[in-house]
């Protein structure tokens, strides 16, 4: 008698794509471990033996939404602009699409979630947010030092800069009220050119 072939896992990345997929069409109150696994012909048990916790498959999904952000980042700051024309661009990948954008969706549920996350999630929280900083960082330097930008402290300009997005980004993905990305988006370079742009 043979024995029966075992279908082999999908791999790890299919599961995350297909999760961020289910975040994007149903929203995140649709996705559990049930609803993922037949998505991709899993048991919600063998979901649970490769991620334990559902905590943990949304910190996961997260990172690799991040993954491929911070490639596209990295495209949009090494091409050849100026600094201002590049922190346009990483305003504009920054900030939600619009209301209930599927990664800003699972951000804000990740970081909620991070309350009474152990250590490791929280150090991986941070590397997230790090990776953004440390290129804006980098920018506004490069700005500063082509005088394009006026004379500033780019790590407290960039965390300053960052907490604005942060507050506007959450407000356009919750749909908050007389609040979208276009306005938002003026506001923000409103804001750069008041405090950033170089005197003439």
């Amino acid at each position: 008698m043979s024995t029966p072939r075992r279908t082999p896992a999908p791999p790890r990345e299919r599961i995350l794509a297909a999760a961020m997929e289910m975040i994007a069409e149903r929203g995140l109150e649709k996705l559990t471990m049930a609803a993922l696994g037949r998505e991709v012909g899993m048991s919600s048990g063998h979901l649970l033996y490769y991620f334990r916790t559902k905590d943990e498959l949304l910190l996961q999904t997260l990172e690799w939404s991040e993954g491929r952000l911070g490639a596209e980042r990295g495209r949009l700051l090494t091409r050849t602009a100026t600094a201002r024309e590049r922190l346009d661009a990483y305003v504009d990948l920054y900030v939600p699409d619009g209301h209930r954008d599927p990664h800003w969706t699972l951000w804000l549920e990740v970081w909620n979630r991070s309350q009474t996350a152990d250590a490791d999630a929280r150090d991986r929280q941070a590397a997230i947010e790090g990776a953004w900083h440390r290129d804006l960082v980098a920018l506004i330097a490069q700005g500063v030092a082509r005088t394009e930008f006026r004379t500033v402290d780019p790590d407290r300009f960039a965390t300053r800069l960052r907490a604005l997005l942060d507050g506007f980004s959450i407000h356009v993905a919750i749909g908050l009220r007389g609040t979208d990305r276009g306005m938002v988006l003026g506001h923000v370079r409103e804001f750069l050119d008041e405090s950033l742009l170089a005197d003439t």
